[in-house]
């Protein structure tokens, strides 16, 4: 069996494989411009990142999450109308339309914002909800967040509930 130092040296010659180079000069070229160049001393201070507030975090989630909802991307991929239109057979005049009538799968971005915002609505009564629990608040200011989390929460079950039936006629009859 081999000391030690000899499988040191030769593990260290396998690992780095131009160390054991027989050309004088690579040799040459690996320390001439070292021993002449002297790197300048620069005195740079690293820079220090400061983790961003608790609602700056809510904010950005909140409004990815409204991103998300909303179909941005689809927005994006697909191009479509911002609002449709629709020719009333009887007048013969042309209405706007902001839903997509009959087409699961498709929306018109006006649609798809303002399910978004309903959707968005609704986590917010979620959280108003929450804050009217906590116990070092006075009680007037419990009610209001629990009144406005409530009524957050039942308009926007409302809306998404009414751009559903808008959207599939003859859907929860």
């Amino acid at each position: 069996m081999a000391p030690k130092s000899e499988q040191l040296q030769s593990l260290s010659a396998q690992a780095d494989p131009s160390s054991s180079s027989m050309d004088p000069f690579f040799h040459i070229l690996k320390i001439l411009p070292y021993s002449i160049l002297r790197p300048p001393r620069l005195r740079l201070k690293l820079p220090s990142f400061t983790l961003p507030s608790p609602m700056t975090v809510f904010a950005l989630v909140l409004l990815t999450y409204f991103m998300v909802v909303s179909g941005i991307v689809y927005d994006v991929i697909v191009e479509p109308p911002g609002i449709g239109s629709t020719q009333d057979p009887a007048t013969g005049s042309v209405r706007p339309v902001v839903f997509l009538p009959g087409r699961v799968n498709g929306q018109y971005i006006i649609e798809g914002l303002s399910s978004g915002f309903m959707f968005v609505l609704g986590g917010m009564g979620i959280v108003l909800l929450d804050l009217a629990l906590d116990k070092n608040r006075a009680k007037s200011v419990k009610v209001s967040y629990a009144s406005a989390g409530i009524s957050s929460l039942v308009i926007a079950y409302v809306m998404s509930m009414l751009f559903i039936r808008i959207k599939i006629p003859g859907y929860m009859r």
